[in-house]
């Protein structure tokens, strides 16, 4: 089947793991595929296996300007994003009581914030051409909480609910919207 053939599409967190399955099925289903993430080598080596479908590029999900530079570099390669799988994500592990402030708001600015910008850094293309499909990677614990993941479940509810909204708001332009809420995945 060709189902994404003639999409070009980008995945966050797609060096390894359950990023780079989903990049290999987007490219076995004809898309184009931009691996983001900040894993360089393994990203590089991906794009190598995948070939002429698949670039890797270099990018934090936290920073607005890398989400620029990403959308406009997908662009001029592959021409505008159709899909987003805003797949990126952090878990840490803490008791609530001990958990380090740092480490709650770095699960904060991957997991959440970069999912945030991951959809706003597409809307206007996606709009501009037609709709399109923004994926948002949540978990189980988006949907039920865990012990001593508090952080990283309060992210995952964050990103179900920011779905919700998205998928509201900008359903009327024929954008979709949805989450998925896999659960523990072993993976590197």
């Amino acid at each position: 089947m060709a189902r994404l053939e003639g999409k070009t599409a980008i995945v966050t967190g797609g060096a390894q793991g359950q990023g780079a399955a989903i990049a290999r099925a987007f490219v076995s289903e004809g898309a184009k595929v931009v691996i983001a993430d900040v894993a360089d080598e393994p990203g590089k080596l991906l794009a190598e296996e995948l070939g002429e479908s698949a670039l890797f590029v270099h990018h934090d999900v936290s920073s607005e300007e890398s989400w620029t530079a990403l959308v406009a570099e997908t662009a001029e390669t592959y021409g505008p994003v159709n899909v987003l799988a805003n797949n990126a994500g952090i878990l840490r592990f803490g008791e609530i009581l001990t958990q380090p402030v740092e480490e709650f708001e770095l699960l904060w600015r991957v997991n959440t914030l970069g999912c945030f910008l991951g959809m706003r850094s597409v809307i206007s293309t996606m709009k501009e051409n037609g709709g399109g499909s923004i994926i948002n990677a949540s978990s189980i614990e988006g949907l039920a909480g865990m012990a001593f993941v508090a952080g990283y479940t309060s992210t995952k509810f964050a990103i179900r609910g920011m779905t919700k909204a998205a998928a509201l708001e900008l359903g009327p332009s024929g954008i979709r919207v949805n989450s998925v809420h896999p659960g523990m995945i072993d993976t590197g």
